[in-house]
């Protein structure tokens, strides 16, 4: 089955992750709720995972054979610190946070990922489903980096996205080296 036709399969799902996670913004460092769904999700899925990292941060890691290291995708999760006025029946539940920026989109996007590359394996070597806390300014992935996950899940790549208003539905942009990035490059 073509993946997309896979994933439609479980759209519904992934819509309600999203809402979930929509209606409970957590702020950089705070992501105590968002990072327990994302661990109870993966560990469902049969997937080993690894929590507190970066205090916040969630790592899961698949196996499908083969060796070397491994290719890591990675996603936000953290909210910004303002006001909802969307009206939207899944809008924030909490002052003063809001998921304006997109992330709880990313984690979805990532668990969605998680799942069919669980169900399917169709891949070999290994997987690191990075869920990266603290993306707004604060330097979450600086942390996760400095507490040793590229050395100690043998990362040899990482791979994430931010997903774009001004970019067509069903395309992406691209180019060699860092897009959208603002604060650190790793070399």
């Amino acid at each position: 089955m073509p993946v997309i036709n896979r994933i439609a399969e479980f759209h519904k799902d992934m819509a309600g992750w999203r809402q979930d996670i929509h209606a409970h913004p957590e702020t950089a460092f705070e992501e105590e709720r968002t990072s327990k769904l994302v661990a109870e999700t993966l560990t469902g899925l049969g997937i080993e995972t690894h929590t507190g990292i970066a205090k916040t941060g969630v790592v899961g890691v698949l196996h499908a054979g083969g060796s070397g290291r491994a290719i890591g995708l990675r996603a936000d999760m953290d909210a910004l610190p303002m006001d909802e006025r969307t009206g939207l029946a899944h809008a924030s539940t909490v002052p003063g946070r809001m998921h304006a920026c997109g992330h709880d989109g990313h984690t979805t996007m990532l668990l969605g990922a998680a799942r069919y590359l669980a169900e399917t394996r169709r891949f070999r070597g290994r997987v690191a489903l990075i869920f990266q806390p603290a993306e707004e300014d604060i330097g979450g992935a600086r942390l996760m980096v400095e507490e040793g996950i590229l050395e100690h899940f043998e990362i040899g790549q990482v791979y994430g996205l931010h997903n774009d208003p001004e970019v067509a539905e069903g395309a992406f942009d691209t180019c060699p080296g860092p897009i959208m990035a603002a604060v650190d490059t790793f070399r």
